[in-house]
């Protein structure tokens, strides 16, 4: 390749690896090699891109924006060149962000029959019920579940399924505190929130026309839905779950199911994409297949 693709395409893979080692390891070069590539680059550019440690190497500002349009150049590339070789020899490494609870129990599962159809495709799975920034970690394609609009329209975006919630609680909680009539009741109730994702502290309800929207008295705020699962099944009060994150807890009778006449708006999954609404033919495909296989009850 040419020098200017190839100092492109290191500098990409040492900042989606947060390593020039790991890079390097990658790309089948030197870390001196790699090193050396990136240095040129800056050199030829007059900035600092990469800013390094012993341990580690993270972008500046000017690196995360040179690695926005650098990747979208790479993805065009790779388009070309796989629109000629065909989908069945799609290659490299595809970096994936998803919340824990719905990665674990969803994207995980379906990612297995893609990754044995393209058997060059490498993909890192990266975890966090906290939003990572998709520039400066190196994301390939994050998976947003939540309520309402999506907080970045200069990302491209596609829904990939609508995920039922519903309100759940331990049978030990209920045998001490009862169970709620409606959801006006659930004011009196401890309940659980997850922060920063779908657990506001007003839980809104339909009833064929009707609409009740409840001001709960968080006593406990978690950052995670694991955590959020864990507490309700230790009985610590009443949560909002999708039926996927609670569906096997609901089946083995540690968690019931209350408020069954009353409707919650559904979780929506999104695939966000930090280069745009332009993807790389190995993204475009594993989007296709998530769409179709998470369509699926």
């Amino acid at each position: 390749m040419s020098d200017r693709w190839q100092e492109m395409t290191v500098f990409a893979r040492v900042a989606e690896c947060g390593s020039l080692s790991r890079a390097a390891r990658e790309l089948s070069l030197s870390q001196p090699s790699v090193s050396r590539i990136v240095s040129a680059l800056e050199a030829r550019l007059g900035t600092t891109l990469l800013l390094r440690t012993t341990r580690s190497v993270s972008l500046t500002e000017a690196g995360a924006l040179y690695l926005e349009r650098a990747r979208r150049l790479l993805a065009e590339m790779e388009e070309a060149e796989q629109a000629t070789r065909g989908l069945d020899s799609l290659h490299g490494v595809i970096r994936l962000a998803m919340p824990v609870m719905y990665g674990t129990r969803a994207i995980i599962p379906a990612v297995a029959p893609f990754l044995a159809r393209h058997p060059d495709l490498r993909v890192e799975i990266v975890m966090s019920d906290t939003r990572q920034n998709l520039v400066t970690d190196g994301v390939d394609i994050a998976i947003r579940v939540g309520v309402g609009q999506l907080d970045n329209s200069n990302f491209g975006a596609r829904r990939l399924a609508l995920i039922e919630r519903l309100v759940v609680a331990a049978p030990s909680y209920l045998r001490m505190h009862g169970s709620p009539a409606d959801p006006v009741e659930l004011a009196k109730h401890a309940c659980i929130i997850q922060h920063g994702l779908f657990g506001r502290e007003s839980w809104r309800f339909t009833h064929g026309q009707t609409v009740a929207a409840v001001d709960v008295s968080a006593r406990l705020s978690i950052n995670s839905a694991p955590g959020v699962l864990a507490a309700a099944v230790a009985g610590m009060g009443i949560a909002l779950a999708t039926r996927i994150m609670a569906g096997e807890e609901l089946r083995s009778g540690q968690l019931t199911q209350l408020l069954e006449a009353w409707q919650l708006a559904p979780a929506e999954v999104h695939a966000i994409f930090p280069a745009g609404p332009k993807l790389s033919a190995k993204v475009r495909a594993i989007v296709d297949h998530l769409a179709e296989a998470l369509s699926k009850p």
